[in-house]
């Protein structure tokens, strides 16, 4: 069984068994609490630091946010917004056994214990939650890790094989019509699993979804924009954006378009100041609760 399936919430780690759970340095870590306070371990009478759980959870979420370009001083701040949201969620004894479950396949890198395991997940559970508690995390840990021998095999065994799920699943749901929203990812900007994944989250919801491209020129939006019958563009963008971008091309692209521009992923967050700055709906960086963000949207119900 592997490590993620094998602790609980109470138990507590003492740094050389986070850092090898997480792959972080235990100088980085030490200079995150001296620095920022980004995790901050209680400490024994003799000194030494003990970590939660929840601490091993906040170091992979920060190390997803440094993925993503962010830097380690604003980390603090997207944490705590993510935190007065919605309380974290935690993989329960039953979700962290599935998790457990789906690494060990990874491991030895069988394809057909992974679809046995999704087959399993899918007779028990929703989509959502599935992807949310169970594979996203998975996929995060292992992107967070790839630097490490064999993981970087894993996470692209995991990613190409929920890639296909969710598209098959993305063209069993498609309806006829006009979509609701036209789905893009700007170049560079999420990974193509990362799209996927919400346009399934407002898929499920019951959003009619028309999913453009993972890897759009931003140069060109406005003449996609102006082909599509969908009432918004939603732009979904995980890395920080060029602040000469913010200023001068999205405000045009806001302007030319006659259909409704809104952004959403943990770039759109750190740039949210700007968007209401220039009128952009701004819909936050978790896309399994942006469907109901978006509906408001479309009921014209959210100030933008």
């Amino acid at each position: 069984m592997s490590d993620i399936a094998s602790s609980t919430d109470a138990e507590l780690f003492p740094i050389r068994e986070v850092c090898r759970l997480t792959g972080i340095n235990p100088v980085t870590l030490r200079a995150w609490e001296r620095r920022y306070a980004l995790v901050v371990p209680t400490r024994t009478e003799s000194g030494h630091r003990l970590y939660s759980m929840a601490d091993v959870e906040r170091v992979r979420s920060i190390l997803a946010w440094i993925e993503r370009g962010v830097a380690v001083s604003k980390i603090g701040a997207l944490l705590q917004s993510s935190s007065d949201k919605a309380a974290p969620v935690l993989a329960d004894g039953e979700f962290a056994a599935w998790q457990g479950r789906v690494l060990d396949a990874l491991k030895v890198f069988s394809e057909a214990e992974l679809a046995r395991l999704y087959g399993q997940l899918f007779s028990l559970y929703g989509a959502l939650e599935i992807y949310r508690e169970v594979l996203l995390p998975v996929w995060n840990q292992l992107l967070i890790a790839r630097e490490q021998f064999g993981m970087r095999s894993q996470w692209l065994l995991l990613d190409t094989f929920l890639r296909g799920r969710v598209l098959q699943r993305l063209q069993l749901a498609r309806r006829d019509g006009a979509p609701d929203v036209l789905l893009c990812a700007p170049q560079g900007q999420c990974h193509e699993l990362e799209w996927l994944l919400a346009g399934l989250a407002l898929q499920e919801s019951g959003v009619s979804v028309q999913l453009h491209s993972a890897e759009q020129p931003l140069e060109e939006l406005a003449l996609v924009g102006a082909h599509s019958a969908a009432p918004v563009l939603l732009l979904l963008a995980q890395k920080p954006f060029a602040t000469d971008w913010l200023n001068k091309p999205l405000a045009k692209l806001s302007l030319s378009l006659d259909c409704t521009l809104a952004l959403a992923g943990a770039g759109s967050e750190l740039a949210a100041e700007r968007l209401a700055e220039l009128g952009i709906a701004h819909l936050g960086s978790d896309w399994f609760a942006l469907a109901l963000r978006l509906k408001r949207l479309l009921a014209e119900q959210l100030d933008t």
